[in-house]
């Protein structure tokens, strides 16, 4: 039997054995670099700073420049437009032209039967051929006047020398009868009488020649009368054909037709007897701008214009005219402000922009809608601030 008691051979102890299969060798201490920076952590500095500085900078400019840029869409294009008709009535015997042409200064329009006018061109040529030989005449008369005066003053100097003759003889009973000499004188005072009167007469003709009785017919108040009627009905027979005022494009020419009786009274009221026209060449932007912007405008100012038909397209103007008045004070209806539920609106004033156009620039159409940025060229100072 074996000694249980007596000690067992030297064998490796177990538990040592796994502590050490359980704990790694640990290498002998030495020194680690420190993690690097991250990129991100580096620049969140700069960037914050640099942000910041960006939006002072902005804000900066914003104030400088404000109020140096005034802009509104409440604008429109506008372009010289007439109703093209006439002062004198008739028959319309010809329409010229159609829809949509466009027209000179001076083609023909339209035109009214010129018969009537003619007439009465032919009577007032007639009337002024007749005062001038009526003015002829009293020319002759007037000398004619002035041969009687002459006559008449050669026989009163008869009977004075007969009178003068009697004188003496009446006082010899023997040698002239009482009779003889008192029809001597009554004779003397008849040839007074009418050289009185015919001088009279005279100088009436005289009056009516101008007080000169060999004056040039044509400057004769009567003959200017005549000359003023003659030129009035040539006036109306040229005014039977209407012309273009302007070059332009035509338009509610429909509503004038041959045959039409116009009435020049009312034809440019009620557009019935006229044609429209509108203007290819005088086209200008009427800007309605808020007064609080109008601070620094002032005609001259240059301005971009851009119309809605044309989204892709710019054009160059310049500022015309600042209306003297808000447009409310041509309204009909203007506000009554003194009332008690007044409520105050900003004003529109109306700006007047010239607009620079080229040949290759879409045409611009008087109503169309437009968006104007005008540069007043202000800025602002930082002593503003101080």
């Amino acid at each position: 039997m074996l000694d249980r008691t007596k000690n067992p051979p030297d064998l490796p102890d177990a538990s040592a054995d796994e502590g050490s299969r359980l704990a790694p060798e640990l290498p002998a201490a030495v020194d680690k670099p420190a993690p690097p920076v991250s990129r991100r952590r580096r620049l969140r500095l700069p960037l914050m700073l640099g942000g910041v500085a960006l939006v002072a900078l902005g804000a900066g400019y914003g104030w400088l420049s404000g109020g140096r840029y005034v802009s509104t869409d409440d604008a429109y294009i506008r372009a010289a437009k007439l109703m093209v008709s006439t002062d004198v009535s008739g028959l319309v015997s010809e329409v010229a032209v159609h829809e949509g042409q466009t027209v000179k200064a001076g083609d023909e329009l339209f035109r009214i039967d010129p018969r009537q006018y003619e007439i009465a061109l032919r009577n007032a040529q007639a009337n002024l051929d007749e005062v001038k030989l009526d003015l002829e005449g009293r020319k002759l008369d007037y000398q004619r006047m002035m041969s009687d005066i002459a006559a008449a003053e050669a026989t009163l100097n008869n009977d004075q020398a007969t009178i003068d003759r009697y004188n003496v003889l009446v006082k010899d009973p023997a040698a002239l009868s009482r009779a003889s000499y008192d029809q001597a004188r009554f004779t003397l005072d008849a040839d007074k009488a009418k050289l009185e009167s015919l001088k009279q007469q005279a100088a009436v003709q005289l009056a009516k020649l101008g007080g000169d009785p060999g004056f040039d017919v044509e400057t004769h108040p009567l003959y200017l009368q005549s000359k003023a009627s003659l030129d009035e009905a040539r006036r109306q027979l040229d005014h039977t054909t209407i012309r273009a005022p302007f070059a332009g494009t035509v338009t509610e020419v429909d509503s004038l037709q041959p045959g039409q009786y116009l009435v020049a009274q009312t034809a440019a009221l009620t557009n019935q007897g006229a044609v429209g026209l509108i203007s290819d060449d005088k086209v200008w932007i009427d800007a309605n701008v808020k007064e609080t912007d109008l601070t620094y405008v002032k005609p001259g100012d240059e301005v971009s214009v851009t119309v809605d038909a044309y989204p892709n397209h710019d054009w160059k103007g310049t500022v015309g005219t600042i209306a003297p008045a808000s447009g409310a004070e041509f309204s009909i209806l203007p506000a009554q402000n003194a009332s008690g539920n007044w409520v105050k609106v900003v004003q529109r004033v109306p700006v007047r922009v010239l607009v620079e156009r080229r040949d290759s620039d879409p045409p611009l159409r008087a109503g169309m809608s437009a968006v104007v940025d005008i540069d007043t060229g202000h800025s602002r100072k930082l002593t503003d601030i101080l």
